[in-house]
């Protein structure tokens, strides 16, 4: 049976996690009396790439990731990535502390911890790339804590695992930032949609939206399905979000918008080594992000990390790589062959022949042995025992497939938000660095989709949250100290690294 929905609601969030969250957040902030509803497939919110144990939960801020600054074939390294990705992270830094202040967030330890960030390469070619890295880097104000060090003792000091029983005549280096985080996603995200329905927004879980129509008058038809077999639905909406996570790109093609077409998805599984042996965890804290190997793809940078998961501290080490049609961890295997198109087949088949580093990758990891896959983390922790580790499964990342006028189809491995042309709907598609630069994309989405409305009154207001959104911090030493040490103090990310270490001893 098909209900529907008699009145017009303002906002349709599709999916239950971070950016709807955010993106309904910042919506009431400004128009607290607009209505909302939210559709949740899963029968909680944040359980698929929002949840702490789909994601890495690294807070991406440029400051351990070196995939945001490749080396040109000259030897040439750009700052500008790094120092974009940190200034977006600054942005929910300031926006999370804001919503602390306000009562909105509580315990902001459940969600944000202070966890150092560091890199750590091998071998001759790749110190000198790290040091280069790092001279560039230093003299950024947001990466001004930024120490290098070639010193076995020092490295030891920060991280010992990663030097313990490592031949003495090995050359490496490490980079390390203390104001490094790790977030749990999901927890953030239950968070704001707690409050969201405490301030009247409608959260309907077990939901799924397949299908969204456009009416004559503009507004949107959003049909949904009960999981639990409790029949259909249609309700109407002024604005559509479609923030879905992988599933998203279906709901985009149903409403025929322009926008969407040429844009195909390639879902890749993510899984990670996990331990939760005291005596380990205790001896690691800290974030290491290495360089991949050659030929690899961006995502398959490996990193040994310390996550604080629904209160439970462990450590994680990964991506392995693994392959399923599926566009969500619990999605269905009609999921990739369902979303091919005569718009998008052309794109998704140049990429599939020109790929083969990726194709090469995915094969190498899908027959890996479990000796092999410890092998790779004894590369970053030489003592590492294969009965202390147990590999878990994460979230699916759907990479974006587009057209490109010049090479017929590119892979892309970042985030991209699709907008219709009149703003009545929008959505969000890809991977990293995602839920940690969610406000910037949502303040993104608002701004092109409710022009008017931002530039008059919103921004103000967003200004005033988030001092950081009128003209950045890393421009000025004193903005950029001043936004770190502020919400610091706020979010409690005491940068001692001591204070976890004794916090995991106990």
């Amino acid at each position: 049976m098909q209900t529907v929905s008699k009145n017009t609601v303002d906002v349709v969030l599709i999916g239950g996690g971070i950016m709807s969250a955010t993106l309904g957040t910042l919506i009431k902030q400004v128009q607290p009396d607009w209505s909302i509803e939210i559709f949740e497939s899963r029968t909680e919110v944040a359980t698929e790439s929002s949840n702490g144990w789909n994601n890495a939960g690294t807070g991406h801020a440029g400051l351990c990731e070196l995939n945001y600054m490749p080396e040109g074939a000259d030897g040439s390294m750009s700052v500008d990535k790094p120092v974009a990705i940190n200034e977006q992270y600054q942005l929910s830094r300031q926006w999370w502390a804001s919503l602390v202040q306000s009562g909105v967030l509580s315990e902001p330890g459940r969600f944000i911890n202070p966890v150092p960030h560091m890199t750590f390469v091998r071998g001759e070619k790749n110190v000198d790339y790290l040091r280069r890295r790092y001279e560039l880097l230093k003299d950024e104000p947001l990466f001004s804590d930024l120490e290098f060090s070639e010193d076995p003792e020092q490295i030891a000091e920060w991280a010992p695992l990663l030097v313990d029983r490592r031949s003495k005549d090995e050359v490496f280096a490490a980079t390390r930032s203390e104001t490094g985080t790790d977030v749990d996603f999901g927890e953030l995200t239950r968070q704001l949609i707690s409050h969201l329905v405490e301030n009247g927004a409608k959260l309907s879980t077990g939901t799924e939206v397949k299908k969204v129509r456009r009416r004559a008058d503009g507004t949107w038809d959003v049909f949904t399905r009960n999981r639990a077999g409790f029949g259909r639905g249609v309700v109407n909406a002024k604005f559509v979000f479609v923030g879905g996570g992988g599933g998203a790109i279906q709901v985009l093609q149903s409403s025929r918008i322009p926008e969407i077409k040429g844009f195909g998805g390639f879902p890749i599984s993510g899984k990670f080594l996990m331990t939760d042996n005291p005596e380990i965890v205790k001896n690691h804290v800290a974030k290491v992000y290495g360089k991949a190997a050659v030929g690899a793809p961006p995502m398959s940078v490996p990193h040994l990390d310390t996550r604080i998961i629904d209160g439970k501290e462990c450590l994680l080490f990964g991506p392995y790589a693994g392959f399923s049609p599926n566009f969500l961890k619990k999605g269905s295997w009609w999921d990739l062959p369902g979303s091919i198109r005569l718009h998008n087949l052309g794109p998704m088949l140049k990429v599939g022949l020109t790929q083969w580093g990726l194709e090469k990758y995915l094969l190498g990891e899908l027959l890996a042995s479990r000796e092999q896959q410890m092998q790779v983390l004894r590369e970053y922790m030489p003592t590492a025992r294969t009965e202390d580790w147990t590999m878990i499964t994460a979230g699916q990342r759907v990479q974006v497939m587009k057209r490109d006028p010049q090479k017929g189809g590119v892979l892309q491995f970042g985030t991209e938000v699709i907008s219709g042309a009149d703003g009545t709907i929008a959505g969000l598609l890809g991977a990293s660095p995602g839920a940690s630069t969610a406000v910037h994309a949502m303040l993104g989405v608002l701004e092109t989709c409710f022009p008017e409305q931002y530039a008059d009154a919103w921004k103000a207001e967003f200004v005033r949250l988030i001092p950081a959104l009128d003209g950045g911090v890393n421009g000025d030493a004193a903005a950029a100290a001043a936004s770190l040490a502020d919400t610091a103090s706020v979010l409690g990310l005491d940068p001692e690294p001591a204070v976890l270490a004794e916090s995991a001893q106990a």
